[in-house]
């Protein structure tokens, strides 16, 4: 018997209680535990295949998520022995075994109750306590972290990659710093031992990322601690980089793809997201599986497809169908996005800074280099002369995607165009995309939540400043204010602050995607809580810039 099958046999809180003994016991043991945790950690699929088949098949649990999020309360083995040795007797109960050997994920803020009468500010500060995780090892598909960290909310409760730049907005205003390093470590922990960031810190998200956000978030961990953060978390920058880039040296015109890298006809390089398992998802399983029921594509295909757009943080809108209506037609990993590709311009920016602080002067001629070909690059097939906007790009068909969306704002937040360009986007913007409660999302509206009437905070904040980049004061102003008009007057009327809003209609609840509306919500509280705190036209932190 090894230590975790004793283990197993104890009541599953001396489990943890013993846990956080062995955590005190050694300041190096809990990163030590996090290396072990991860080589063993299988994701669920892996670890009960046929059982987790069957729970998500037969939809035990309304919400697909739930079950993989569940914490065993015996050693998995055991478990797939019990399962084996009674699921074909007559009297077996499928729901009853998982809730015997299982415990259900918590919502630790289930209880509480908000109270309207005080100021929106006051709410969001009293919200961050009850989103904060504290670093602790449960033996179920999260990823063991270091540090403290932030959860959106709701049906989230792991960190979840770019979602925590926009809590951590909101988090310097409150003055959290601490939390915003302990963050900044957890990812940092994450690059080192996955090999990137992940989705979120689950098993079975380690097959993707998300929008590359990492360069952000030490930018603003620089703004309050100086430049004496860089050394210490260039080596993992550059490690997130590569993994980004992975495969690029190995393209030719014979083999153009690779990955999440894509070589343009002119030989250029540009990016993509991609997800290298092509399975339904476990936290999404019943969903994926019976799309693949009504798709004409391959089952491996669309899952791959799925995927990718899991890993763009827009899961799911209509930029990534073929038809613009159905997600049957999701052709993700054929599409080269504008916003990636500016989120990775910064990146490659921000490596030349860092190089440049270390007086290594080739290494920063050399990033430097790399981020004026991607933004010649985007600029050449993403900004779309006819439409004056910009629009990803179908490589595969060569030609424009016809979906108008936020993610145009991207390169105006990265200061990577010309004035007449942003000119272009903001009279966009204005006629077409503000809407009485800030910027829809895309202008297509579908029953996808990326889509219209749909609006989210981070593109909100992106866009306003991206404006602002470009003297586009008062349309920026105009947004930030009716959003936060928007906001305030749901929070008033319901006691929440919600991860998306109908900014069409603020007495109906954004509707759309695979789960119901989640109140919270990380990162609409920590844009909340930035734009409160400036004053009008005040700028907001900048990013590097050549």
């Amino acid at each position: 018997m090894t230590w975790l099958h004793a283990l197993t046999l104890l009541d599953f809180e001396k489990i943890n209680i013993l846990y956080t003994l062995l955590v005190a016991f050694t300041s190096s043991s809990l990163f030590l535990w996090g290396y072990l945790a991860q080589d063993e950690q299988l994701k669920p699929q892996e670890q009960y295949p046929e059982l987790f088949k069957a729970v998500q098949s037969q939809g035990i649990f309304p919400d697909s998520k739930t079950f993989p999020d569940c914490i065993p309360v015996l050693a998995p083995e055991l478990i797939r022995e019990a399962y084996n040795s009674e699921k074909d007797k007559p009297d077996f109960d499928l729901k009853a075994f998982v809730l015997q050997n299982f415990k259900l994920p918590a919502t630790p803020a289930a209880n509480f109750t908000s109270d309207t009468t005080l100021p929106v500010t006051e709410h969001i500060n009293k919200l961050w306590p009850l989103l904060t995780r504290q670093a602790i090892n449960d033996f179920s598909s999260r990823i063991d972290l270091p540090n403290p960290y932030l959860v959106p909310g709701g049906r989230f409760r792991e960190i979840y990659y770019w979602d925590s730049y926009f809590s951590m907005l909101g988090l310097k205003e409150n003055g959290s710093y601490q939390l915003i390093e302990e963050m900044v470590n957890n990812f940092t922990f994450l690059i080192e031992s996955v090999g990137h960031i992940p989705n979120g810190n689950r098993s079975y998200y380690t097959t993707r990322s998300q929008p590359p956000f990492y360069a952000l978030m030490l930018q603003l961990l620089s703004e309050i601690k100086g430049d004496e953060i860089w050394p210490a978390y260039a080596p993992a920058l550059k490690k997130e980089y590569h993994y980004w880039m992975d495969g690029a040296l190995s393209l030719s015109e014979e083999k153009p793809t690779y990955r999440r890298v894509v070589r343009m006809p002119d030989g250029c390089m540009l990016n993509r997201y991609w997800d290298d398992c092509p399975d339904p998802r476990p936290e999404s399983y019943i969903e994926d599986v019976d799309l693949a029921k009504l798709s004409a594509q391959q089952p491996e295909d669309l899952y791959r497809h799925i995927r990718a757009a899991a890993e763009s943080g827009w899961d799911f809108s209509s930029r990534w169908f073929a038809d613009g209506q159905t997600m049957k037609t999701i052709h993700t990993t054929d599409i080269i996005p504008v916003d990636l590709n500016a989120l990775l311009y910064n990146v490659e920016v921000t490596l030349a800074h860092i190089a440049q602080l270390e007086q290594n002067i080739e290494q920063a001629d050399h990033y430097k280099e790399l981020a004026q070909k991607r933004k010649k690059t985007l600029l050449r097939y993403c900004w779309n002369t006819k439409e004056n906007f910009f629009m990803d790009y179908d490589f595969v068909a060569r030609q424009n995607t016809p979906a108008f969306t936020l993610a145009a704002c991207f390169p105006l937040f990265f200061n990577m165009v010309l004035p007449k360009q942003a000119n272009c986007v903001a009279e966009k913007l204005e006629t077409d995309f503000l809407k009485p409660g800030g910027l829809i999302t895309t202008l297509n509206y579908t029953h996808e939540q990326w889509d219209a009437p749909n609006a989210w905070a981070p593109l909100q904040y992106i866009s306003i400043v991206a404006l602002r980049n470009y003297g586009h004061h008062d349309l920026a102003e105009k947004i930030k204010q009716s959003w936060i008009q928007l906001n305030i007057e749901v929070f008033k009327t319901t006691g929440k602050l919600v991860e998306k809003y109908n900014v069409e209609n603020s007495e109906s609840e954004a509707g759309g995607g695979e789960y119901p509306l989640q109140d919270g919500f990380g990162w609409t509280n920590g844009v909340l809580l930035k734009l409160l705190s400036e004053g009008k036209n005040d700028p907001i932190d900048p990013v590097i810039v050549e």
